[in-house]
């Protein structure tokens, strides 16, 4: 591992003023302020297309994979969506495995124009324990994200705070032993079937 720990921020929503991209960059401009080289995955400018576990190289799947399996610590924010996260994160997530997350430090983002985003990062934090990531217990949330946002800046005080802190946390848990595998990744056995 490096000694500027790799941080990558993946956007799961297409929005072109999206709220979660605006965070997102918020909590990779905060990672950079603590010593981390950041990386923004837009997934506009990837080429995805719904995941074929009999063609898992698809597109820019493997551009994907390996910008993830490059970084020591990884950031996933996601609109919330019927009450879960967003399908091009989903998407992009499908595509990868235990080769891209096992042992990587993961933050959790999630975003809905309504009420608190609980399920979106309940999700995503069941997705990222069965490929064994290690999960920070510090996650941020933006609920009724259209007061809390304005022209690419979080308003909210408090918020801005939490997105920030979440942005620290990665870099300063980049280097963490993880726990031993979870009994969600012994039980994963991905698309094989």
């Amino acid at each position: 591992m490096s000694t500027s720990p790799r941080v990558v921020g993946v956007c799961g929503s297409l929005r072109d003023g999206s709220h979660t991209r605006t965070a997102i960059e918020r909590a990779l401009a905060e990672a950079g302020s603590f010593g981390g080289s950041t990386q923004l995955v837009d997934l506009r400018a990837y080429e995805l297309p719904v995941f074929d576990p009999d063609n898992r190289e698809a597109g820019d799947a493997n551009r994907l994979k390996e910008t993830l399996r490059e970084s020591d610590s990884i950031i996933l924010g996601s609109p919330m969506y019927h009450g879960s996260y967003a399908a091009p994160l989903k998407n992009a997530m499908d595509y990868c495995g235990f080769d891209e997350f096992e042992e990587t430090t993961v933050g959790l983002l999630g975003v809905s124009g309504g009420r608190f985003p609980t399920t979106t990062l309940e999700h995503l934090r069941s997705v990222c324990r069965a490929v064994n990531a290690w999960v920070l217990p510090h996650q941020a949330a933006i609920p009724a994200a259209s007061d809390k946002v304005d022209d690419g800046e979080i308003v909210d005080e408090e918020i801005e705070k939490r997105v920030a802190i979440l942005g620290q946390r990665v870099v300063e848990y980049a280097n963490i032993q993880p726990d031993p595998p979870t009994f969600q990744s012994e039980e994963n056995v991905g698309a094989d079937d």
